[in-house]
């Protein structure tokens, strides 16, 4: 690959949720472009296999074991990033879940782990990310949204809850940097063909949700990665803030 075709050669970036789907396919796309790379998951056996994939086409990888919701350690993964990879410039917020169901008869905890990971994740990353990519005059936060964080609707209540958050918390961090050179950018995809649905915990939920995505041409991981380095390969003046991108299929 030419050095033109890699826009991201010298600069480093962070994925969170790596070990699968979006942020899987992220990882690849900041890779073959130039970027060294660390992946951030809590499934090992997955980071290993796509860090030895990463390293074979070349790419310089850190694997980091990283539970978002521990505020420590998402410090220790920035801080291990900037350590062994040299700085880091690219940070995607990627990691959620997706616990989809009515709000009367819910089991709370299904709540807290959207909440831990979906908000408070992407606070405690962005957190620890934020005043070196200040004092270094440059960086782009790229947070992981969803068409949920757009429009609520019936049983997806507090996913679109924690999604609403992300999107506020972006544009609040956007206002407060973007005049010191840091890019803060929302990716918003529709129905995607992940794991997401699996964890689902409410039957009818887990049912409505395939019944929903099964109705159309899905978007593949890789759709959304390539939003992802559109945002993070603009020319230093041009911040992308917002993608929401959807299947053709997809109405709402």
């Amino acid at each position: 690959m030419t050095e033109s075709a890699r826009p991201l050669s010298g600069k480093v970036a962070l994925v969170t949720g790596a070990s699968s789907g979006i942020g899987e396919a992220t990882a690849v796309a900041l890779a073959r472009a130039g970027a060294a790379v660390a992946i951030g998951a809590r499934r090992k056996d997955r980071l290993d296999a796509l860090a030895a994939r990463l390293r074979d086409d070349g790419a310089a990888v850190l694997q980091l074991d990283l539970d978002v919701s521990d505020e420590q350690a998402c410090a220790d993964a920035v801080d291990r990033t900037r350590a062994e990879l040299g700085g880091l410039d690219v940070l995607v917020n990627n990691a959620g879940v997706m616990l989809l169901g009515t709000i009367v008869g819910a089991d709370p905890e299904d709540w807290r782990r959207m909440l831990s990971t979906n908000v408070l994740g992407v606070m405690y990353m962005t957190h620890a990310a934020i005043e070196g990519m200040v004092e270094q005059g440059s960086g782009d936060i790229v947070n992981m949204s969803s068409v949920a964080g757009r429009t609520a609707r019936k049983g997806a209540g507090v996913y679109n809850a924690s999604k609403w958050a992300v999107n506020a918390f972006s544009e609040s961090l956007r206002q407060e940097v973007t005049g010191r050179g840091v890019r803060v950018s929302l990716v918003e995809p529709g129905a995607v063909a992940t794991e997401l649905r699996d964890h689902i915990t409410q039957p009818e939920a887990r049912k409505d949700a395939y019944r929903h995505a099964e109705g159309m041409r899905q978007l593949q991981s890789e759709d959304v990665a390539r939003a992802v380095l559109y945002v993070v390969t603009q020319p230093a003046h041009v911040a992308v803030n917002e993608v929401l991108v959807r299947p053709t299929d997809q109405e709402r």
